[in-house]
């Protein structure tokens, strides 16, 4: 065989090229929106998901009364005052020490004040108010204690590592009231925490002697919506910092939070998307840590996300399912991981319910246009399923998919890419495999795709039929027949194509046109006269 094939894909099968295709997805998504911001209310609850709709899957989350009076009597949104100047910032809070009245309006006009950066800058900056603010905080008034609550909240928005290392007193108060006196108030101290924990590695630093972990885990069972997608909001922030591998996920796989993931996760729709949103991107984080993914594995990780996606598949054309892209790819994500896992780690996977292969190919017909990146998501982990494993090949062709799967090659590069590598892990599983390709009207589509001027497009078209060529010869017959020479030699002069190129049409389809040239001399010959 030609050595321009050995650097194509398997050529004759082997275990450890098939392994090559299969791949893992850490990164994050498209393209990036900027952190939003929300009431405490339910209606706000999707804002707050917002951010991981593509890249911020890093991000702060801002709590914000959108229901405040204005001056008129009347519903509306906050209006914040002007920067704060360092003596306005003393005056309120002599004021607000002396134990008036007036000490809620007091803090409300500084938090409004706070939500400009020179005044987060300024107050800092102002020795003790970090104290007194901290101080009130632990008030035994509630109402006080809400008030400071927001202050620490804005704080915790600033985009200034001084500002949250500022606020590193406050951090085992934030932890000991993660069991506090209301719904709204444990919420607002979680988000705070979760901001903290984003911008700074001393408040990291700082948590986790403090205990953040086991209070995440008393936390967790709390029955509460709004506390558990705030809980998974902080959760997802340390899971993503740099020494999360190291330090962090090795104390959460310890604790029960794994298990309790997994049931809000498959909860689904009872408790509202966004506690399974969040937990499900933790999750992702987790595995792709590679910390320990045996223990989830035992857990039942694979069963749990395998039968939320059939679950998913089947109420995706419902009004109520709004944002269910967001669920979708990190469940998939850490599907497509786990299956590409070194099995050395003791953490081969098998995936035997071909359910699944339906419920991929209708969520990329269901989101192919609103959210083409599913598509790539959904097609990555079709790839790892049948880089390695028959069965699903087989259900394939058997399911009638194949149709579906030769449409995508007419999408974006990276679908066809995608699409073009499961096909290849179904022509090198043999003889019979191409065999129903080639009957399923496979050479048509990779004409079309020939026609692209994409190298890598083109290029995983060439592995495609050097394997249907191997097992199947005479597809190489049908292939000339249908002008395939005339779309091979456009890319004969390609730095990048043009080895392949040639390895191909003088293994494959030179002898085959040789003898096809044979065939219809002799059935042309006239025998001489005697």
């Amino acid at each position: 065989m030609p050595a321009a094939w050995r650097s194509c894909g398997p050529a004759g099968g082997s275990r450890s090229q098939v392994r090559a295709r299969q791949s893992r997805r850490a990164e994050a998504l498209g393209t990036g929106l900027g952190p939003a911001g929300a009431s405490l209310g339910g209606s706000g609850s999707g804002a707050l998901r917002k951010a991981r709709r593509q890249q911020q899957l890093v991000s702060k989350r801002l709590l914000r009364e959108d229901s405040l009076v204005n001056g008129d009597g009347q519903a509306g949104v906050e209006i914040a005052v002007e920067p704060l100047s360092e003596q306005e910032i003393l005056q309120l809070l002599r004021d607000v020490q002396r134990g008036t009245e007036e000490r809620k309006k007091l803090l409300s006009r500084l938090r409004q004040g706070l939500q400009h950066k020179e005044t987060q800058q300024k107050f800092v900056r102002l020795e003790g108010s970090m104290r007194v603010l901290i101080g009130l905080f632990t008030s035994s008034l509630a109402n006080v204690q809400m008030e400071a609550a927001r202050c620490l909240h804005e704080l915790s928005h600033s985009c200034d590592p001084a500002v949250a290392e500022a606020c590193l007193p406050a951090t085992s108060y934030l932890l000991t009231y993660l069991s506090g006196h209301s719904v709204e108030f444990t919420e607002l101290c979680l988000y705070t925490l979760g901001n903290l924990a984003v911008e700074s590695d001393a408040v990291r630093k700082q948590l986790l002697p403090q205990g953040i972990i086991p209070a995440l885990a008393s936390c967790i069972q709390s029955p509460h919506v709004a506390v558990l997608e705030g809980l998974g909001y902080v959760l997802s922030q340390l899971l993503q910092a740099r020494e999360a591998p190291t330090k962090i996920i090795p104390l959460v796989l310890d604790s029960v939070l794994p298990q309790h993931m997994l049931q809000l996760v498959s909860s689904n729709l009872e408790l509202g998307m966004g506690v399974a949103v969040e937990f499900a991107w933790c999750l992702h984080y987790i595995v792709c840590s590679h910390v320990n993914n045996t223990l989830l594995i035992s857990q039942g990780i694979v069963s749990t996300l395998v039968l939320l996606l059939l679950e998913l598949a089947s109420v995706r054309s419902k009004a109520a399912t709004e944002g269910l892209e967001l669920l979708i790819c990190p469940v998939l994500r850490c599907l497509s991981n786990l299956l590409a896992e070194d099995e050395t780690e003791g953490c081969k996977v098998q995936i035997q319910d071909e359910r699944l292969l339906v419920a991929l190919f209708l969520f990329m017909q269901y989101f192919l246009q609103q959210h083409p990146f599913l598509v790539q998501e959904c097609l990555w982990l079709l790839n790892n399923l049948t880089a390695d494993e028959p069965i699903f090949c087989s259900a394939v062709l058997t399911m009638d998919l194949l149709p579906a799967l030769l449409q995508l090659l007419s999408c974006s590069r990276m679908v066809t890419l995608l699409a073009l590598t499961v096909l290849c892990n179904i022509a090198e599983k043999g003889p019979a495999y191409c065999y129903q390709l080639h009957q399923k009207a496979v050479l048509p589509s990779l004409l079309s795709t020939l026609a692209l001027s994409d190298a890598q497009v083109v290029g995983q078209s060439l592995e495609l039929l050097h394997l249907l060529f191997l097992h199947l010869p005479e597809a190489a017959d049908d292939f000339l027949s249908q002008a395939g020479l005339q779309a091979l030699e456009q890319h004969q002069d390609n730095p990048q194509l043009q080895e392949r190129v040639r390895a191909l049409s003088e293994t494959y389809l030179q002898p085959a046109a040789v003898s096809l040239i044979s065939c219809a001399s002799a059935s042309a010959a006239v025998l001489p006269s005697s």
